[in-house]
């Protein structure tokens, strides 16, 4: 079993990005700690949630009602309801870094200092980093305190692809939230001229000439899009979050497999 830390916006996250790598790495058996950056309950962008919502770009309904129901049963419930802050989470211990999509995380996660500390101390201590959708921005903005490049800079990373984002000379993009509180409402009357970050140009730039940026416009439920390039686990957008799940518990157990072997190993020289 593996501690993992799994980062969320409270800015609104597209439900099922959260959703389904919180329930596939839970189901596996590892043992998941939420993170956001107040320490409030992440909540689902209203949009995320509604089962009608027909994506103009890519003109599909993107929110299967069981999905959908999901999302509001852990939203309503306790398993959302008490992460711990961004600052109060140590690398040291968690054996892999998970980064949840959603605009929101445009908002608060993609220039976060305590969230690039968590990635730099992961990548110091050779573990996994995953992010999906606009959650790969953090990785963008994300330094080398060397180089001063992007952390990901000659790798290959999966983007949200340009073709998908919402832009126009009259788009007006909201934050509305579900089940937002008072005291938990997130951007409440903010609105954007589409999506914040044109996420597929920034991660071109930030992988450079030796790095493959990989935004796949034909990536649907059925074929999704994650890519996996030591130690970073990426992925495309809302169709991709089963696969992206899959693919972290995945890494774990081959994890889980090469520490096994060096301990029988290590056992045997010692005889």
């Amino acid at each position: 079993m593996a501690k993992v830390l799994i980062c969320a916006t409270n800015f609104g996250t597209w439900g099922e990005e959260l959703q389904a790598p919180w329930d596939i790495i839970k189901g596996a058996g590892h043992d998941v700690t939420l993170a956001t950056w107040f320490g409030k309950k992440p909540l689902p962008l209203a949009v995320s949630v509604d089962p009608n919502f027909f994506d103009p770009i890519i003109k599909f309904h993107v929110n299967p009602p069981e999905v959908c129901r999901r999302i509001k049963e852990l939203t309503d419930g306790e398993e959302w309801a008490h992460p711990i802050k961004f600052r109060d989470a140590r690398m040291s211990d968690y054996d892999a870094l998970v980064l949840t999509g959603g605009l929101g995380a445009m908002l608060d996660m993609c220039n976060n200092y305590n969230v690039h500390k968590l990635i730099l101390d992961a990548l110091e201590q050779n573990k996994p980093v995953g992010a999906l959708c606009y959650s790969v921005a953090t990785l963008v903005f994300c330094r080398n305190p060397k180089t001063k490049k992007s952390v990901i800079y000659g790798k290959k990373i999966a983007a949200h692809p340009a073709a998908w984002d919402f832009y126009g000379p009259d788009w007006d993009f909201t934050y509305d939230l579900y089940a937002a509180t008072p005291d938990n409402c997130g951007a409440t009357g903010l609105h954007t001229p589409g999506f914040l970050w044109p996420l597929e140009h920034i991660v071109r730039d930030a992988v450079g000439p030796k790095g493959k940026c990989i935004a796949d416009e034909k990536a649907t439920r059925t074929k999704p899009k994650v890519v996996f390039d030591w130690p970073f686990i990426t992925g495309t957008s809302v169709e991709s979050s089963i696969a992206y799940g899959q693919k972290i518990v995945e890494v774990l157990a081959d994890l889980e497999k090469k520490a096994f072997k060096r301990k029988v190993k290590s056992k045997r020289h010692c005889r």
